[in-house]
Parts: C-alpha cells; structure tokens; sequence
C-alpha cells in the first residue's frame, strides 16, 4: 500500500496501506545476514547489560520500516500475550542478549505510546515482538524472509498495562477473520481477501495489532486501518511506497479470493469487529 509521510505537517496522520495490498520500505543496514531463531533458553538467563541513555538513544530503532539483522525471527504460533508501554526508550537485545542491536522509542509513529507485545518471561528478560525485519525477501533466498521478528528486553524498561482478552486468526485457506477468546471459542468469523501466490498472505506465524488509524486518501473510506507488526516474507515492496511490507486489515469492496498484495481486506462490519480490539491483540495466520 502507498505511504504518506506523517511528519511533514504538525499532525498529519501517515498513511501506509492502499485499499489494493500491502507497502514496503527498507531501512537498509549494510549487514542482511539471517540472525539466530528464536530458542526458549535451557540455562540461567544471562545478567542484564548496563546501556546508559545516550548508548540506546544511538540505536537504530526498530520501527515498522526499518531492517535489522541481529533481530531474531520468530516463526511460532503464540496463544497469550502480554501488552506494556514504556516510560523511556528500551534497547532491545538479540539471542546472546550480550549487547543490544536495536532500541524500542517510547512513542511509535502517530506519536502515541507504542504497544510492546510480551510472548515470554526468562528471569529478568521479556521476549518481545518487535515491528521490524529482520532481513528483506531479497536478500533471503528461495528460503524467504520471516514475516514476524522478536528480540529480549530487560523487564525493568517495561511497564505492564491491559492486556487483550482475545485474539484474531486469519485463515487464508478458508478465507475468513475470526476473533477467538482466551477458551478458544470463536466469538465472530468475517470473510476475508487475502494474498495471491505471488504475493502471499505469510501463514503460520504470530503477529500483534501496532496501530490503526483512518485515512480516506487511501481508498479505504472512513473505516480504520489495521496495522500489524507482520510483513511480507515474500517481496521487499509487494505493492507501492514506503512501509516495509507491512500487512494490514482493512476495509474493501471485494473480500473473498486470493486478490491482495498480501494484506487482508475485509468488509465494514469486521473492520468494525477488530477495531473494537486493543492493539497488542496478537494475530494468527494459518
């Protein structure tokens, strides 16, 4: 989807995702090489770095269009979550969790507090979900580029807020969005447009909501964009712009068949669905 700049007039809201697919940019480091996986770790966790302010306001941040490659894919299928805010600028640390590689700005994009998504506790480390490649679909190979990255981040930079009771899960066999709750009870199912086989919706991994907000230029009417902190594994730039492949949920005419760059096109009424969620939702494609 096309992008429009946010910070070119005090209060204009960005504008990523185009009412035919999905966006990319790349905020390309000279290093793409594939980083570690991610491991649940098996020995005590390591002590926390000291990073003073100044180290982490050098880092590059890791926001929905930037790529760094000591981020770490993460390709699981995740049930619960837990939602925090920052009170300051967070470092974010990779497999070795030895030195930090990215940082985490306290506000996102439309200036607001950014949503961090907890999948996993390790002593004083929290696993998070990052909105950031790791490595772009060009560089990756015939392998293909994870959809969805991760990174550690000491637990003292964290401060816990509510967290979702339900979660979305798309599938882009049946075509549909369901919002499912914490028993596993699907509350509502939508029909849903989804990627072609160039252009794929990625499948079987976890993501989360990041932000949403509404802009009619983008051919989506007055219904809110979806963004999600998931990407295209199969092409840097799948449709037009500057938003690094991000996949969003958003409103469409046409909601059934393989027809997006990879985004999720839905109608009004399940636009209206996710929307009524709050970000950090985690969201599931299988």
């Amino acid at each position: 989807m096309r992008t429009r700049t946010i910070w070119t007039t005090a209060g204009a809201t960005l504008a990523v995702l185009a009412a035919a697919g999905l966006v990319t940019t790349a905020l390309l480091g000279s290093d793409r090489t594939a980083a570690a996986p991610v491991t649940t770790p098996a020995t005590a966790a390591p002590a926390v770095p000291h990073v003073d302010a100044a180290a982490v306001a050098k880092l590059p941040e890791a926001q929905y269009s930037a790529v760094i490659a000591g981020l770490m894919p993460f390709d699981r299928t995740v049930r619960s979550d837990t939602v925090f805010h920052l009170p300051a600028d967070a470092p974010l640390f990779g497999a070795h969790r030895d030195r930090p590689v990215a940082r985490l700005a306290a506000q996102d994009f439309l200036r607001q507090p950014t949503t961090v998504v907890g999948v996993e506790r390790d002593g004083d480390w929290e696993l998070v979900l990052t909105p950031a490649r790791q490595q772009l679909p060009s560089a990756a190979g015939t392998t293909g580029a994870a959809a969805q990255t991760a990174a550690w981040v000491p637990v003292r930079a964290l401060r816990e807020t509510a967290t979702p009771r339900s979660r979305i899960v798309i599938s882009t066999t049946d075509q549909t969005v369901s919002v499912v709750n914490a028993a596993g009870t699907t509350l509502q199912r939508f029909d849903a447009g989804v990627g072609t086989a160039d252009t794929p919706t990625p499948t079987d991994v976890t993501g989360y909501l990041e932000q949403r907000y509404v802009d009619p230029a983008q051919g989506t009417g007055d219904h809110p964009i979806q963004l999600t902190s998931l990407h295209s594994g199969a092409a840097d730039e799948p449709y037009v712009g500057h938003d690094g492949g991000l996949i969003g949920l958003h409103w469409n005419a046409t909601t059934s068949g393989t027809v997006s760059h990879g985004c999720v096109r839905l109608d009004a009424d399940a636009v209206a669905a996710v929307n009524a969620l709050p970000l950090g939702t985690l969201v599931t494609v299988e």
